[in-house]
């Protein structure tokens, strides 16, 4: 993907690829040399190596309905190659691939130029470098609906 086109649609509501488990609608908000970070309404930031994105759709019609705002608390983690984003995340709960047979997750704890060393209940994982489509850490972002919902059954029985 060409940085100058990305840069064009930072802020943007987007989609990365056409369907299947790695696709997804969210907010682009930063693109860098190899990778692009999008903000998802429900799984929170996700880093997307650009190697493996086969599309990016913008639908300008469609932006108002797609509302997809970004918690002021979350931080970003900057970094001009996607294996600088896997550096500053050892130790911390990540989820690699978003969906089908090759997601895991679990604790990551070491990174190297060919893989990264993940710890999964009893399990150490070894998942090459180049096998890694896109990267999030941290819990899930809750919407505002359920925590609203949550704060209203508390009080009824």
């Amino acid at each position: 993907m060409n940085k100058e086109m990305l840069d064009t649609l930072i802020n943007k509501v987007v989609k990365i690829d056409r369907g299947g488990p790695e696709s997804r609608i969210g907010r682009l908000l930063a693109a860098d040399n190899d990778h692009i970070t999008i903000f998802h309404d429900e799984e929170g930031v996700i880093y997307y190596h650009t190697r493996h994105i086969k599309s990016l759709t913008y639908n300008s019609k469609e932006q108002a309905a797609l509302n997809i705002e970004m918690p002021s608390d979350i931080k970003l983690i900057q970094a001009k190659e996607f294996k600088g984003v896997l550096e500053q995340l050892p130790l911390r709960w990540v989820k690699i691939n978003r969906g089908g047979p090759e997601t895991l997750e679990g604790v990551l704890e070491t990174v190297t130029d060919d893989f990264v060393t993940i710890v999964a209940n009893e399990e150490i994982i070894h998942v090459a470098m180049y096998h890694i489509r896109n990267i999030s850490y941290g819990a899930k972002v809750e919407k505002k609906e359920q925590k609203q919902n949550k704060g209203n059954s508390k009080g009824k029985k």
